[in-house]
């Protein structure tokens, strides 16, 4: 069975208590007392977390698997330049070769820098630099830009060593899945966070400040997700999607969650001939592997579009950007944390 089918089927099971979850709990129960240790060691000074100069805004899930997060960072990050912030961001760079401090430029290749920080990068223009540890990045990042005054760490609300000033976490249409902890469930941390602790409550289980939708049981900030109607490719051109309804083409996702982009399109009214599963985070050649001997259009997300640079004439790649609608609630709570730390 192919690993992104394998990964897709552990989801699902991730959403129910069924058998194979029940027979996996004891193990959640284990992921459940590192974490504990974990915690009780930054409780104890054993590790402790690293400050910046400026504020830092973490972007993550509490869930395993795709929930949106790099289209949220995206769309904070053009909100909060609006506001007049000068934003930096940093990331582990998932799928990278290498664990070293790195700075993204639009030519980088994926490989060194990941393919969620390149796309970032080229979309908004800001400073990105990626790293195994995050305070070495953003220490980095703000040496080489000091007119930085904003970090976005991009998936970081289970790296503890950066300490944070606003935490937001983002879930999808999946919810808590089953509730419980990973590998028998989806989540990441226990659920609901700790809270009403007066001791540096992002040291406990880092507890979010923002939740994106919000699960039950909480005020809610709603999103709605979709497609943009215009397809782009590598060089910036765009054809607008339903054009793709009356032409052969094959569809690629190399995502947590590759079935929901299918999905989209075929709300959409595209229905690809061929449909292209793979593995999160898969690299440049397991994508032109998938397309080997397809001849025509190549549909993909906006992450492995900048992996398909070089592709010939006859394989042309367009990306399906996906969008978000906001509450414009949310800005404003983000806005409303945020100007009681502007240094």
């Amino acid at each position: 069975m192919p690993q992104a089918a394998r990964e897709s089927g552990w989801q699902g099971m991730a959403q129910r208590r069924g058998p194979l979850a029940c027979l996996l709990w004891p193990l959640s129960l284990v992921y459940r007392a590192l974490l504990g240790l974990r915690r009780t060691a930054y409780r104890l000074g054993w590790l402790r977390a690293r400050a910046l100069p400026v504020p830092v805004l973490v972007v993550g899930n509490l869930v395993a698997g795709g929930a949106g997060k790099t289209p949220t960072t995206l769309a904070l990050i053009e909100h909060l330049r609006a506001r007049g912030w000068r934003v930096g961001v940093v990331s582990r760079g998932h799928g990278r070769r290498e664990d070293a401090v790195t700075a993204v430029r639009d030519d980088t290749d994926p490989a060194r820098s990941g393919d969620e920080p390149l796309l970032i990068r080229r979309r908004t223009g800001v400073p990105v630099w990626v790293g195994r540890r995050r305070v070495d990045a953003a220490q980095a990042l703000l040496a080489a830009h000091p007119e930085v005054n904003l970090i976005v760490c991009d998936d970081g609300l289970q790296h503890w060593p950066l300490r944070s000033d606003l935490r937001i976490a983002v879930f999808d249409a999946r919810g808590l899945g089953n509730g419980w902890l990973l590998p028998a469930g989806l989540l990441r941390e226990p659920w609901p966070p700790r809270a009403g602790s007066t001791q540096a409550p992002q040291l406990l289980l880092c507890p979010p400040d923002l939740v994106l939708p919000v699960p039950a049981g909480m005020a809610r900030f709603g999103v709605r997700r979709g497609l943009a109607a215009q397809a782009v490719d590598l060089q910036g051109r765009t054809r607008p999607l339903h054009t793709f309804s009356d032409t052969p083409c094959a569809a690629l996702a190399a995502i947590a969650r590759p079935e929901a982009f299918f999905g989209m399109l075929a709300a959409a009214g595209v229905r690809p001939q061929r449909l292209l599963p793979l593995p999160d985070h898969a690299d440049a050649s397991a994508l032109r592997r998938a397309i080997a001997g397809w001849q025509g259009p190549v549909l993909c997300t906006e992450k492995d579009l900048v992996k398909l640079a070089g592709l010939p004439a006859s394989q042309p790649a367009w990306a399906v950007p996906l969008r978000l609608d906001i509450d414009p609630g949310f800005f404003a709570a983000v806005d409303a944390h945020l100007a009681t730390l502007r240094r």
